[in-house]
């Protein structure tokens, strides 16, 4: 049997439970052995990623993408990158030897080597993640990406996404995007536009200008069109963007009505969204490609913040509907639905893991706000945060990190964007220019 790693952070596992084209090709490596994680005590497991090798043209880009990975791995709180003031073997070949035994002197579980070259506007970049202790490439983790240079963040999210996937089993989640309104101005005249960021806050683009209020916006699943309310005609509209040409046209204009709360279906074909007519709100869904209309709830009270379940077989929803605000469970053809949520307090804003194994929510309880966990007949409630105001959360692409708005109090609160993982132990901030709400998270990039 293969002798696991000395992983540190595995119990906290169980506990838990630039734009271009890129081209991933193996990098010729023995083989490497296959990481059993088990239990052990918590705390960031020790990795050394000495700054990547310039093999021809790299300039500053090696140097940028080796504090990327790193930024990366240890902003998951499961790893802690030895610096390299601490190295005893220095890695001046990315094909040769590795002086294993000077990485174990200095508790280093996992080396991560790379290079990288650039001709013109094209850049390579290689890799190789090492298990230390047992001097082999660790699986699947010796690769080469190739793209364009306006595109080299994206290959260091993606670097840093396979050695977080062979190390923990979870799924990566750096190579991607998040949508978010950005704000200006004072807190009662506050200016909103759609914004557009890597997940950890870099290469932010706009969308919109700040003309019109823009509320709650979604990706699809492909993550080529973006659905969010618009204030533009004066009423709340849902309004459909084309992420590539920006070209958006408004959804479902009813006289009388105002729809908000989009989202899209688990295909992309439809919209499911809350349509309020004569003070009372319902859930609908709209096919995009026919224009057809579907009530899916009947009911006095206010249905709305709907999202599918990924198999697209259920619905889950918030109603008021017996004078607190409860989630609640529907087949995705409509009708009553299960009430899930069980504990004290009000509950909103579900939304459904991609993994399918948890819905995330907002609470509201004894004066505080929190974003909480359960599964999806309501067991195993688990709150995550606590303050004045957390609301709105949305799940990355692995399902096992939540990115949500936070607002401080007073007349000068402002709203942040946070992340937080399903233990609730990794709580941070994720830096703006400026307020920012209302996030959404992208699949991963292709």
């Amino acid at each position: 049997m293969i002798r696991p790693m000395r992983t540190t952070f595995r119990t906290l596992l169980a506990l838990a439970f630039g734009i271009g084209t890129l081209i991933a090709t193996p990098v010729l490596a023995q083989e490497p052995p296959r990481i059993v994680i088990g239990p052990g005590v918590i705390e960031p497991m020790p990795i050394a990623v000495p700054t990547f090798i310039d093999e021809g043209g790299a300039g500053d880009y090696a140097r940028e993408i080796s504090r990327v990975v790193i930024s990366d791995l240890e902003g998951t709180g499961f790893f802690r990158n030895i610096g390299e003031e601490a190295h005893i073997s220095r890695i001046t070949s990315f094909d040769g030897g590795v002086a294993f035994e000077d990485w174990k002197a200095i508790n280093a579980q996992v080396l991560v080597t790379g290079a990288v070259s650039v001709a013109g506007d094209r850049i390579t970049v290689k890799f190789r993640a090492y298990d230390v202790f047992n001097g082999n490439t660790l699986e699947g983790a010796a690769l080469q990406f190739a793209g364009t240079t306006d595109g080299w963040r994206r290959m260091a999210h993606k670097v840093a996404d396979v050695i977080y996937s062979k190390i923990t089993g979870e799924g990566g989640y750096f190579d991607s995007r998040v949508v978010f309104v950005s704000e200006s101005g004072p807190k009662n005249a506050r200016l909103k536009r759609l914004a557009v960021m890597d997940y950890d806050g870099a290469n932010v683009a706009y969308l919109t200008d700040s003309n019109a209020i823009v509320l709650a916006p979604r990706f699809s699943p492909a993550g080529d069109r973006i659905v969010y309310t618009s204030f533009e005609t004066g009423f709340p509209r849902i309004t459909l963007m084309d992420v590539a040409s920006l070209q958006r046209r408004a959804l479902e204009e009813q006289p009388g009505t105002m729809t908000f709360a989009p989202r899209f279906s688990p295909d992309g074909q439809t919209v499911v969204f809350s349509l309020e007519r004569g003070g009372n709100s319902d859930i609908y869904l709209l096919d995009l490609n026919s224009g057809a209309l579907t009530q899916l709830t009947n009911s006095p009270s206010i249905e709305t913040a709907p999202s599918f379940s990924p198999d697209g077989s259920q619905i889950v929803f918030e109603s008021d509907r017996t004078g607190v605000q409860q989630i609640y469970v529907m087949p995705a053809s409509g009708g009553e639905g299960t009430r899930i949520s069980g504990g004290e307090g009000r509950y909103g804003t579900p939304v459904w893991s991609p993994r399918g194994d948890y819905i995330a929510f907002t609470k509201q309880n004894a004066g505080r706000f929190h974003i909480g966990v359960m599964r999806t007949d309501g067991s195993e409630e688990r709150l995550l945060t606590a303050s004045f105001l957390d609301e709105g959360p949305t799940w990355a692409p692995n399902g096992r990190v939540l990115m949500f708005t936070r607002e401080t109090s007073g007349a000068g609160g402002q709203t942040s964007l946070w992340s937080v993982d399903i233990t609730g132990r990794n709580l941070k901030q994720i830096p703006t220019d400026g307020p920012a709400s209302d996030p959404a998270w992208s699949p991963l990039l292709p």
